[in-house]
């Protein structure tokens, strides 16, 4: 079972306050959980701009709106840039791109219907304000210099920073959505191990959830663009962690990559302290320029722990970020991936069987090659599409095995359907967007918008 968790203000005295927090984080296979997340692009409906913060039309009002469902406000100088209820939140990525955290759930299931009532709402209060809301990787229409900014303090932070270490860090913030999944370990052992395949198959989650081909308007000439620009925003805080598969790897070692990498802020008596490019070792040591003299708490180590973006990211669990955002059946399927592989101890030997001999350079192949070329990427005398089907059975039947039921005696396997019929035609969403650009759509984006919304 998980330890429980330190108060926010519990100053930290030594690395070993840094391990422990991480390692506190361990749960016995009966108590783990499934966290969902995602995001999506908002649009008016009669111009289909981003919705700005302010306005009768605005990602204020809509968060107003939702408090109807009995969603508890959270404020920052007096405006509303969160929702929560239930163990879940609804939060504003930098240029209003709405996300759902889920609550710990127990089942896919339970996640699927709490997407499905979460969508419910948002489309309710939506209709109402002459908006729209868009699942895909990447805005297909809309420019950097059209993007909104959200009234968040971090976000300023960030967007003043990103130019400084990569080229695409603002498009990162204001132009991708992803669906991500959080899961729990057991121990150490099992913590390096799951680590170790979601790594190595992150790639393969990446190409089946392709679906960013398009950059104002026109296709960009990749199928996940989103996972492009990753490569791009800042390598002191992105990239596959080569470490994980080093001899030794274990929580001290994360730790070390947590500390090497640069800081944004510190969250101190309701203001963010810049401290952007600064060393959290050097706030150890009561010598950070931003706030000279204070010494971190547990608070600003979890703040800190949440601006690494690698593919795989651990905090007091593990966070599976290689997909595109996209619609509500494959909201479902990214858990449904992950807990078929990770949670049944079986699919997890035979995943790590899948890839335990892949090399570094190979597993650089996969990462750099499958955002242009995704299931047709070429591998080992065939192509990804292998990996992803033999991955799929795995998933499958470690689904079948956890024999989590629905009320129609239907285990979780299910969620998995879109992949698979994605598989079998060796097609990614991106594709079947592309063949309708070029097609029936005539070259014209905005048909995206109505065919695509939520």
């Amino acid at each position: 079972m998980s330890s429980p968790l330190p108060s926010a203000t519990t100053p930290i005295r030594s690395r070993d306050d840094l391990v422990a927090y991480i390692a506190g984080g361990a749960r016995v296979p009966g108590d783990w959980r499934i966290g969902t997340e995602h995001e999506k692009f908002g649009f008016r409906l009669d111009d289909l701009r981003p919705p700005t913060y302010d306005g009768p039309q605005g990602i204020g009002a809509l968060l107003d709106g939702l408090c109807r469902f009995g969603w508890e406000r959270v404020t920052e100088h007096g405006q509303v840039i969160a929702l929560l209820k239930d163990g879940a939140s609804v939060t504003l990525e930098p240029a209003g791109q709405l996300e759902l955290s889920g609550a710990q759930l127990s089942t896919i299931h339970e996640t699927c219907r709490e997407v499905g009532s979460h969508l419910r709402e948002v489309k309710t209060v939506a209709d109402e304000l002459g908006l729209g809301f868009l699942g895909m990787g990447f805005q297909p229409k809309w420019a950097r210099a059209d993007m909104p900014w959200m009234p968040k303090d971090r976000y300023r932070i960030m967007k003043s920073y990103m130019p400084k270490v990569g080229d695409l860090g603002l498009d990162m913030m204001t132009r991708t959505c992803t669906v991500q999944v959080n899961l729990d370990f057991a121990s150490e052992a099992d913590m390096v191990k799951k680590f170790r395949v979601a790594l190595a198959l992150q790639p393969i989650a990446t190409a089946l959830f392709a679906d960013s081909p398009f950059t104002e308007g026109k296709p960009n000439g990749y199928l996940s663009y989103r996972s492009h620009i990753w490569t791009d925003t800042d390598p002191d805080r992105t990239g596959m962690l080569d470490f994980v598969f080093e001899d030794g790897f274990g929580y001290e070692r994360y730790v070390d990559y947590l500390l090497d990498v640069p800081m944004y802020f510190s969250y101190r008596d309701g203001v963010y302290h810049d401290a952007s490019g600064q060393s959290f070792r050097d706030f150890m040591d009561g010598r950070l320029p931003a706030l000279p003299g204070a010494l971190p708490t547990i608070q600003d180590w979890s703040d800190h722990m949440t601006t690494a973006f690698p593919e795989v990211r651990m905090k007091r669990f593990l966070e599976m970020r290689g997909a595109d955002g996209g619609p509500w059946n494959r909201l479902c399927a990214l858990p449904a991936f992950w807990v078929g592989l990770l949670y049944d101890d079986a699919a997890l030997d035979a995943a790590w069987d899948l890839v335990k001999d892949f090399s570094r350079d190979e597993r650089h192949v996969l990462r750099d090659g499958v955002p242009k070329h995704a299931l047709k990427l070429p591998f080992r005398g065939g192509t990804v599409r292998d990996l992803a089907q033999r991955a799929l059975e795995i998933a499958s039947a470690g689904l079948a095995r956890r024999a989590r039921l629905n009320e129609d005696g239907q285990d979780e396997s299910r969620f998995l359907e879109p992949l698979v019929e994605y598989v079998m035609a060796n097609e990614t969403p991106a594709e079947r967007k592309l063949a309708l650009y070029h097609g029936e759509w005539g070259g014209n984006i905005d048909r995206v918008f109505s065919e695509f919304a939520y």
